[in-house]
């Protein structure tokens, strides 16, 4: 399946082998009005999870199955009482006090101890051979709830505040969350759409995409600086700038030994980096392909 195609055009015992996740926009405040639902913007990894008779696949926003990276929540769901559905949701490592934590399942990811990370999940598509995405958002949620109700621990049900938007982010940025996200609660599900729904953060910082790398200089080991890009409305990747420090040597190892498997011949980017960025010789950077979503910097 394509952004932008209708999940309704499809057999309704298709089970899609991938959907392109709807995306929201971000604004400086919450909508009021009753028309709208909020929910808590999670810090951790955007996650779509297919069941299909006991199969279970764990797929990235640009479709990668990373279903073997995380095998105890791959077994929850398999649990499910569904002979098919397929959820949106996010995978997150958990902080003590419950606020979610994008360094933990970074961790706990490079690492491969992930069996104690907890997945969100937000939005139900499909449901025993049911498209239901082009249903309410609200009734979605529904039956989204009723499927996790008595679901392991690892799978929990992302709550919403009905109306009251500007209120939910402020409470939220009070408990130093990440934010707050508000849908139309009478919107069918839109893949790839980044208008339909927004976000207003509390936290003042970005996600980038590494694109590249450039080669060290003077003492330092294995890489210069990371290269780092974004995605603009209109999903073009472009140049954002360059990060490099802080990290210890064995940190650049590990970075290093990551990256270098995903080189690539051909600039990932939709344009050129400026000329003054000092990434324009071809010989003073690598580009790398798969990094994203699999290298993100906060």
């Amino acid at each position: 399946m394509v952004a932008g195609q209708s999940i309704s055009d499809l057999p309704d015992d298709e089970l899609p082998t991938w959907i392109p996740p709807q995306l929201s926009q971000l604004v400086k405040q919450a909508p009021g009005g009753s028309d709208w639902v909020h929910e808590i913007k999670y810090d951790g990894y955007r996650m779509h999870a297919r069941l299909d008779r006991g199969q279970v696949r764990l797929l990235t926003r640009t479709g990668l199955d990373w279903t073997d990276k995380y095998p105890a929540i791959a077994s929850a769901l398999a649990q499910l009482p569904a002979t098919s559905a397929y959820l949106d949701g996010e995978l997150c490592g958990v902080r003590p006090d419950g606020v979610t934590s994008f360094s933990m399942i970074q961790s706990a990811t490079d690492s491969g101890t992930t069996a104690g990370l907890v997945f969100f999940a937000f939005d139900l598509l499909y449901l025993n051979g049911t498209p239901i995405a082009p249903l309410p958002l609200i009734t979605r949620k529904v039956r989204l709830r009723h499927l996790l109700e008595h679901a392991d621990p690892s799978l929990h049900y992302s709550d919403h505040q009905e109306g009251s938007g500007p209120e939910f982010h402020a409470q939220a940025c009070r408990l130093g969350l990440e934010g707050i996200v508000s849908k139309r609660a009478d919107a069918a599900y839109a893949p790839g759409n980044r208008g339909l729904r927004v976000k207003a953060k509390c936290l003042n910082r970005e996600e980038f995409v590494v694109v590249g790398w450039t080669d060290p200089e003077g003492s330092r080991p294995y890489l210069g600086s990371l290269l780092l890009g974004y995605y603009t409305e209109s999903d073009e990747l472009i140049y954002a700038g360059r990060a490099g420090t802080g990290m210890r040597a064995a940190e650049l190892k590990r970075v290093h030994e990551r990256l270098w498997p995903l080189a690539i011949d051909t600039m990932p980017l939709d344009r050129a980096p400026p000329r003054d960025s000092r990434v324009g010789s071809r010989s003073s950077f690598h580009a790398c392909i798969g990094c994203a979503p699999s290298w993100w910097l906060r």
